[in-house]
C-alpha cells in the first residue's frame, strides 16, 4: 500500500512538473491575446491611439496603418486603420496584411542572419570586411597611407566611413536589373568619407556588404539563409524576401509608378538591383509575425522551444557598443542614435528600435516586456508623413504603462 502511495505521488510530481513547463512556455515565451489591465496597461489610455492614427489618416500623412502593441507576452491591442491602397482603387486595412519593412530589414533579417554567424564561430565582429570581400577598399588617409581595416562591427553599427547610399538609377544604365554583383563591386570600391569608427553616419552600403559576407560565409543568399535560421523556425508565415505572386492581394501597396503602386516588388532602388534579397531592405512581413520575432528578442532568443539566438547576443545587438559608443548604435539595433525618435520619450533608456523607410517602426522595450510595431505605407502618398506619429504613439504606450 505504502509502495503504491509513492507511485501515485511520484506520478502526481511528474505531472506537475510538467504542466509548469508547458506553463512556463505557454505563459513566458509564446504569444497570447490578452487584456491591458492583465499586464498592468490602462487601456482607456492606451487606446489614445486610435485618435492619432485616424489624425494622421484624415490629415493625409497615411493611407492606413496597422499598429500592434505587446507587453509581458500578451498582444493587448492590434487594429488596422484606414486604406491599404488608395490608388488605383481603395482597399481597406486590415491587420493580416504584409508591408514592404524597408529598413526594418536590417536588424530582422541582416543583423540576425550577421549574429548567428558569430554565434557558429563562422564569423567574428573584429573581422575586417576584407578578410570576405578581398576587394573591399580600406579608408585612405590624406598622405596616401592607408587607415585602419573597416571591420564588421563597423559596418553593423554605421561607422565604416561608407557613403549612406550609391546611384542606383547610374548603376541599372550602366549594368541593367537586377545587378548584385555590380553593386557589390561598387560598393567595395567606393571612396570612404572618413576613418572607421569615427563618424556615425546611416549607411546602406554597410548592410548590403553584411548581407554579402553571410552570402560568402554560408553559400545562400542573405533570403535562403533568413529564412532557413529564423523565419521558417519561429513559423513565420507572412515573412519572405520576394514575396510570390500569390501574396499580391495581401501587400499593402508602396509607391505608385504611372498609375500602377508596387506590391511585390521592394521599394527600396538598390535592393531592387540586388533582385530584391538585399541587407539594407527587401523584407516584407506582417504584425503578428513581427510580434513573435519581437517577443523572441524580450525573451533572450527564444520563443517557445525554439532558440534563435543566445541571451548574450541579445544583450550585444540591443547595447549601445562600446568600441563606437559616440554613435548611439547596437549590432544592428538603434538604441540612442539620431534616428531614434520613433522610441518616443517615456520608455527607459534600454529600449531599442528600428524605422522603415516606407513608414515602418519597431520599438522593444526589454525592462518593461514592451513591444510596439507601426506599419504603414506612407511613401503610397506622395507627402506621406510618420515621423511624428511614431513618437506619439511611443508616447501614448509608455504612459499607459500603470505596473512596471
Amino acid at each position: 500500500m505504502k509502495s503504491l502511495r509513492c507511485l501515485i505521488y511520484g506520478l502526481m510530481l511528474v505531472l506537475l512538473l510538467m504542466a509548469l513547463d508547458c506553463g512556463r512556455f505557454s505563459d513566458h515565451s509564446v504569444l497570447q491575446v490578452g487584456e491591458p489591465a492583465s499586464v498592468g496597461v490602462d487601456g482607456a489610455r492606451l487606446g489614445r491611439i486610435d485618435t492619432l492614427v485616424n489624425a494622421a489618416v484624415n490629415q493625409g500623412k497615411i493611407p492606413g496603418a496597422v499598429v500592434l502593441v505587446g507587453r509581458h507576452h500578451k498582444i493587448i491591442y492590434r487594429k488596422a486603420f484606414g486604406q491599404a491602397q488608395l490608388t488605383p482603387e481603395p482597399e481597406p486595412m486590415t491587420v493580416n496584411r504584409i508591408f514592404d519593412l524597408a529598413s526594418v530589414t536590417k536588424p530582422v533579417g541582416t543583423a540576425t542572419s550577421v549574429m548567428i554567424l558569430i554565434e557558429r564561430g563562422l564569423l567574428r565582429l573584429t573581422d575586417p570586411v576584407s578578410a570576405y570581400i578581398p576587394e573591399f577598399r580600406n579608408y585612405t588617409g590624406p598622405d596616401g597611407q592607408p587607415g585602419e581595416p573597416i571591420r564588421i562591427y563597423h559596418l553593423l553599427t554605421h561607422t565604416s566611413g561608407l557613403p549612406a547610399y550609391t546611384n542606383a538609377k547610374a548603376l541599372r544604365e550602366q549594368y541593367g536589373a537586377p545587378c548584385p554583383e555590380a553593386v557589390i563591386q561598387k560598393i567595395a570600391t567606393l571612396d570612404r568619407l572618413n576613418p572607421p569608427g569615427e563618424v556615425f553616419r546611416y549607411s546602406c552600403l554597410g548592410f548590403i556588404t553584411l548581407a554579402e559576407i553571410v552570402r560568402r560565409i554560408s553559400g545562400q543568399t542573405i533570403d535562403r539563409f533568413a529564412y532557413e535560421n529564423i523565419f521558417k523556425p519561429l513559423n513565420l508565415r507572412a515573412t519572405t524576401y520576394c514575396p510570390p505572386a500569390a501574396w499580391r492581394p495581401w501587400i499593402a501597396p508602396t509607391e505608385v509608378i504611372e498609375g500602377q503602386p508596387l506590391r511585390d516588388l521592394v521599394h527600396d532602388p538598390l535592393a531592387q538591383l540586388m533582385d530584391g534579397k538585399s541587407g539594407n531592405a527587401g523584407l516584407f512581413s506582417s504584425a503578428n509575425d513581427l510580434a513573435v520575432f519581437c517577443q523572441m528578442m524580450i525573451n533572450g532568443g527564444v520563443y517557445g522551444k525554439t532558440r534563435i539566438l543566445s541571451p548574450l547576443t541579445v544583450q550585444a545587438m540591443t547595447t549601445i557598443f562600446p568600441k563606437t559608443a559616440s554613435a548611439g548604435r547596437g549590432l544592428g539595433w538603434d538604441v540612442y542614435s539620431d534616428y531614434s525618435s520613433n522610441m518616443g520619450d517615456l520608455l527607459p533608456v534600454n529600449a531599442y528600435g528600428h524605422t522603415g523607410f516606407t513608414g515602418t517602426s519597431l520599438v522593444v522595450d526589454p525592462e518593461t516586456r514592451t513591444f510596439i510595431i507601426f506599419l504603414s505605407n506612407r511613401v503610397h502618398l506622395p507627402q506621406g508623413d510618420v515621423m511624428a506619429l511614431r513618437s506619439q504613439i511611443a508616447n501614448v504606450v509608455a504612459a499607459s504603462i500603470t505596473r512596471r
